[in-house]
């Protein structure tokens, strides 16, 4: 191993659907990776998921308990680390539906990570963030989203996209006014797909798997799709890039996609697995009615009809980023749903 890939990178959040492919990119490039998990408790878990992507690690990779919510832990995570791959995000669950519950945590965990990376002197952290935080609260757009624009928080914006934009917000701040030469990068992704790696899936994978479940149609909601593969292999250009710091990186494949379209590259590639597929699209009317009755649909209601189209040009252009087509992410989605006996038998 040359002495670049033997620096250590620390990956935030390890149970993460994202975070588990930024390791697997970084071991496959010869890098020692550590990462944070809440609890030790699911270190076999995560190691079980990188091994269904392909690796052993062995002692290349190792765990650190540690919480968003507390200072504990973190300044011996970042302790000897090169770079930070910053992808842990709490998402509140149960009751949970006051805006500062998914705020706060998220602000607060951005910051308290990136204070002890500076303090560890770490040179960059390559931030994941959302298209979250670009694309929503506009009306109608007549060209794609890109990295200039933000998130509008006076339009009808749902907390999880809401935290998402002032967590983004807040990072760059700090790194402005307190960052003493850290620099930062972040990559918003449209909708991740591709390959799941054991049952805790995310929530994006979640929309495929409803679809395959025979969900009755699918709402009038437009995104940008994307594989997960792809989204770890942007994080590491990022990380060493020397031209990624201080800059935004959309991460999408492609032209959007409206979720019938979907549900319609499932039908053609996914044979009897997709039995159950709806090609119908859902009225507006009933998706509105459907979210009276059930709020945690509300966030879908202000994005009916609206083309989110992105343009990933700039991590092509800067970065010579290549991912796969959407359409490739969405049969890898699937095809590990039924690998791993997710989809409702």
């Amino acid at each position: 191993m040359n002495q670049f890939n033997e620096e250590l990178v620390l990956v935030t959040g390890g149970t993460g659907f994202i975070a588990q492919h930024c390791i697997l990119a970084l071991l496959a490039r010869g890098h020692r990776v550590r990462t944070t998990v809440r609890s030790r408790e699911r270190e076999a878990e995560v190691r079980a998921n990188l091994r269904a992507g392909g690796a052993e690690p062995g002692d290349r990779l190792t765990f650190v308990e540690a919480d968003l919510m507390a200072d504990a832990g973190w300044a011996q995570a970042a302790a000897g680390c090169r770079y930070v791959l910053h992808g842990a995000s709490p998402t509140p669950s149960g009751d949970q539906v006051r805006e500062e519950d998914w705020i706060v945590p998220a602000v607060d965990g951005n910051l308290r990570v990136l204070r002890a990376a500076r303090d560890a002197g770490v040179r960059r952290v390559v931030l994941t963030s959302a298209f979250g935080a670009v694309g929503i609260g506009h009306g109608p757009m007549t060209r794609p989203f890109d990295e200039t624009d933000w998130t509008d928080l006076s339009g009808h914006v749902w907390p999880y996209q809401k935290s998402k934009t002032l967590a983004e917000r807040a990072a760059w701040d700090f790194v402005a006014r307190e960052g003493r030469g850290l620099e930062l990068s972040a990559i918003n992704p449209v909708a991740v797909l591709g390959p799941a790696l054991g049952a805790d899936t995310s929530h994006s994978i979640q929309l495929v798997k409803r679809l395959l479940d025979g969900q009755p149609g699918s709402p009038k909601v437009n995104t940008g799709i994307v594989d997960v593969r792809d989204v770890a292999d942007l994080h590491v250009r990022a990380m060493t890039n020397p031209a990624a710091a201080g800059e935004r990186f959309i991460a999408t494949a492609g032209e959007s996609l409206w979720l019938v379209e979907v549900a319609k590259v499932l039908r053609r590639r996914m044979g009897v697995a997709a039995g159950r597929v709806s090609t119908r699209a859902l009225p507006n009317w009933f998706v509105r009615l459907l979210a009276r009755r059930n709020p945690a649909m509300g966030g879908i209601v202000p994005l009916l009809g609206l083309n989110l189209n992105a343009t990933g040009e700039k991590a092509r252009r800067v970065l010579g980023w290549s991912p796969r087509s959407s359409e490739e992410a969405i049969v890898a989605a699937a095809e590990s749903l039924v690998r791993l006996g997710l989809v409702r038998a």
